[in-house]
Order: structure tokens, then C-alpha cells, then sequence
């Protein structure tokens, strides 16, 4: 209202002041003859003059009106073909009812193709930052990791074995004297030693999950051969290489970690084998020992370690299969298809047989594949 009349009041003025020097062109400076008639001269008991100023105000404030109307329905429009930019995306009116000026157009487009590409640039900024502080997080969480598998292989771990073979020498000195060694120091040196297998599956746990610039089957040999060290149990292995994505190696060196961690705490096996091979276009690894078996209906909702494999055979495209037959054994197998087309169907049933029967370590009695 305040923009209407203040515009209005502007114009009046101007034509005023015009009305005047169109009356001054014609008469003359005002006198008595002439301007006098503004007065005299009546329409409806109006007189001329004030129907003149009448006309001005009408004139005026229509035309304030009407240019005031254009500016705000301008602003529509422009405010209509804005507001897309806002929502990240791209509108260029061609209609009548929203066109407006060429040169406003191209302004319109380069600010749209400004504001697109700010945003392209902080959405890249942003990613490159999250992507920057997870990769940061993981450093760290493998020095971590690192120093606390440092410090319990230094303290807790030695002593653990310091406290083992303290106890069978325990042993062999009773043995030797009263020919058997009381239950009570048998079942403290099995509690010792159980709780080493729960120490080295703990350190097992605490090594890198990333085999960083080495191949699958180089760091799973690197961990079979410190493992077979370490342990009370038999370890056999067949390692290939087999062509893989970093990505499913890392996974798979975690799902061998997380399965012998699993055989070194709940199995209580005395032989162990590891297969990792290439067949027909499968990475197949597989983990069978002989040991104590369970229901494997009763694994799958209680083992948070089984439960860890299967998702990451899941993330990865493979299929997981765990057989397990209580007091016989436990194999769990994980097969990856991998693209390569080589081989046959022919060749495929030989190399199946060729691992069921000399590759494969044979199941335990009882259990199938």
C-alpha cells in the first residue's frame, strides 16, 4: 500500500506540474481572463479545475496500479522458475503464462549451472571427508588392535604358559611319586591350557583383518604356519593361488580367522584341515576338524561367530555351508564364484573328485557334504 500511494503521489505531482505548462503554453502567465475560467467553468457543480486534478489522481494512481500489478506478477514468474534451482533441479520456462525476457533466461540458466555445481562440489568435499575420517577410524582401530595383541603376547599370554608348564611338571612329579597326579591338579592344568586356546583365539581375533599388500593365500600361510606353532593340535593345509578382488581376499582371510578362532575355543580337535583351491570358476575354502561337533540348528541362533561367517559370505556373493555332527566333527565350506570362463563340464567332475578324494581332508564319519 505504502509503494502504491507514495508511486501514485510521484506521478500526480508530474502530471500536475505538466497540466500547468501546457496551461502556461496556451495563456500565459495566470491572470484574471484566462485561468480565472478553471473556476468559473462548472460540470455537475464541479468546477473545471477540480475535475482536472480529479482526472490527475484517477490517471495517477491507475497507472501506479497497473505497474505495480506487472512487478509483482514478474516477481512471480520469476520466483516460479527459481524456486526448481532450489530443489536441485533444472526448469527453463517456455510457456506464455511464465515467459519473460531472453537476457533474463541466460541469466537464469548460468546461475542455475552455478548452483549445480557448488552443489556437485560440496557433495564431493563432503564424501571425500567421510571417506578420509573412515579410513582414519580403521588406521586406528588396527593400531589398536596391534598394541593390544602386543601386550597380552607379552604379559598375559607368557604368563599363561609360564603357569602351564609349571603344572605339568606338577604333574610328572606326582605321577612319579604316588603314580597318579590328584584330580584337582589335572583339572587346573586342563582349565590353564583351555584358557591358552581362549588367548591365542583372542589374538587370532586381534590380527589385521586386511592382508594390505599380500595375496589370500600368502597370509593365510603366514597364519597356518604361526598358528601351528602355538597350538596343541594337528594343522594341515592346501593353499592356491586364486585370482580375487581385494575386497572378497579380505573378507575371506576374516571368515578363516573367525573359523579356526571358532575351532581353536569350542572344537577341542586334535586334527585340523584347510583347503583353498580354484574349481570351475569357485573359490572354494574349507575348514573340517574332528572335534566335539554340535547341532547346527542350535548354532544358528546362539553362535555370534557362525553368524559373523555367513554374513560376510553373504557380502561378498557366496554361499556358506556348515556341516556338523555332534562328537565327529565340523566342516564349514565357503565357495565364491569368481569370473573366469575356463575349464569344462567334464574338467569341473574331474576337479570335484580330484578335491573329494586327494585335495579335500575326508569328512569326519557320519558327516556329509
Amino acid at each position: 500500500m505504502k509503494i502504491l500511494f507514495g508511486q501514485g503521489l510521484s506521478i500526480f505531482i508530474i502530471l500536475l506540474a505538466l497540466s500547468a505548462l501546457l496551461l502556461y503554453t496556451l495563456w500565459g502567465w495566470p491572470n484574471d481572463n484566462a485561468w480565472w475560467s478553471l473556476l468559473e467553468t462548472r460540470y455537475a457543480e464541479i468546477p473545471l479545475g477540480a475535475w482536472i486534478i480529479i482526472v490527475l489522481i484517477l490517471i495517477s494512481f491507475s497507472f501506479s496500479l497497473n505497474t505495480l500489478l506487472k512487478v509483482r506478477d514478474q516477481e512471480k514468474r520469476i520466483e516460479t522458475s527459481l524456486r526448481p534451482l532450489l530443489e536441485a533441479e533444472s526448469f527453463i520456462p517456455n510457456n506464455k503464462k511464465y515467459a519473460y525476457s531472453k537476457r533474463l533466461q541466460v541469466t537464469t540458466k548460468q546461475l542455475e549451472q552455478l548452483i549445480l555445481t557448488q552443489r556437485k562440489t560440496l557433495q564431493r568435499i563432503t564424501n571425500e571427508k567421510a571417506e578420509a575420517q573412515d579410513k582414519l577410524i580403521q588406521e586406528r582401530i588396527v593400531q589398536e588392535r596391534q598394541r593390544l595383541a602386543r601386550e597380552l603376547h607379552d604379559s598375559v599370554s607368557q604368563q599363561l604358559f609360564a603357569a602351564s608348564m609349571l603344572l605339568s611338571t606338577m604333574v610328572e612329579i606326582e605321577e612319579s611319586q604316588n603314580g597318579e597326579a590328584s584330580k584337582t591338579l589335572l583339572q587346573t592344568e586342563k582349565i590353564v591350557q583351555q584358557a591358552q586356546l581362549e588367548m591365542r583365539a583372542l589374538l587370532l581375533h586381534l590380527r589385521p583383518a586386511a592382508l594390505h599388500d599380500k595375496t589370500l593365500k600368502q597370509g593365510m600361510e603366514e597364519l597356518l604356519i604361526e598358528l601351528q606353532q602355538k597350538v596343541f593340535f594337528t594343522i594341515r593345509y592346501r593353499l592356491e593361488e586364486v585370482p580375487l578382488p581385494k575386497g572378497a581376499e579380505d573378507h575371506l582371510f576374516r571368515i578363516a580367522q573367525e573359523t579356526l578362532s571358532n575351532t581353536l575355543r569350542h572344537a577341542n580337535a586334535t586334527e585340523v584341515d584347510i583347503l583353498f583351491v580354484e574349481r570351475d570358476d569357485l573359490a572354494i575354502f574349507r575348514v573340517q576338524d574332528n572335534g566335539v561337533g554340535f547341532e547346527v540348528s542350535d548354532a544358528k541362533t546362539g553362535s555370534y561367530g557362525l553368524e559373523n561367517v555367513m554374513e560376510r559370505a553373504v557380502e561378498i556373493g557366496a554361499t556358506c555351508k556348515v556341516v556338523s555332527v555332534p562328537s565327529q566333527g565340523t566342516i564349514v565350506e565357503v565357495k565364491l564364484p569368481i569370473e573366469k570362463n575356463t575349464g569344462s563340464p567334464s574338467n569341473f567332475a574331474q576337479e570335484q573328485i580330484a578335491i573329494s578324494e586327494e585335495a579335500a581332508p575326508q569328512p569326519p564319519q557320519g558327516i556329509g557334504m
